[in-house]
């Protein structure tokens, strides 16, 4: 696989529940790094663009009315095949429906209240680290990832 980086977001319930260090925790124990990571509260605007691909869908505003409803926290992830094992760690988006052992399974309660976001897709990663990140916000650990990936 290929060093990717990737969107993980601690949604407002994870971050009023206290959980964004068991999320952080699962990522860093399965060996991603973290480039960079922000607590903000979203605009409205922010959250649009964000969602985007959701736009005129029955649920759309409820997205962007949880999303901001409280602080999250931004994760920018790296590592190698990032995008397709933060998916996996996170679960599918219906608790019921997740995996034994992600996230979701564990600790969401709902398909509304799910904890957490990650990008599908290294297309989509691309389009969300801006949305939450500039440049500055990055600090480098290379030298971690290459460690970890020389075992």
């Amino acid at each position: 696989m290929a060093i990717e980086s990737t969107l993980v977001l601690c949604k407002p319930d994870a971050v009023s529940r206290g959980l964004v260090g068991e999320i952080v925790a699962r990522i860093e124990r399965r060996g991603y790094v973290i480039t960079a990571m922000r607590m903000l509260q979203l605009d409205g605007d922010r959250a649009r663009k964000h969602y985007g691909e959701h736009e005129g869908k029955p649920f759309f505003n409820d997205l962007v009315n949880f999303i901001t409803s409280g602080p999250l926290v931004a994760l920018a992830v790296e590592g190698d095949g990032a995008v397709e094992a933060c998916r996996q760690m996170i679960g599918a988006t219906n608790p019921l429906q997740a995996a034994p052992g992600s996230v979701r399974a564990d600790l969401a309660q709902s398909i509304g209240r799910n904890l957490v976001h990650a990008s599908d897709s290294n297309e989509s990663a691309r389009r969300e680290l801006p949305i939450f990140f500039t440049d500055a916000d990055y600090m480098s650990r290379r030298h971690d990832l290459e460690r970890w990936i020389k075992g």
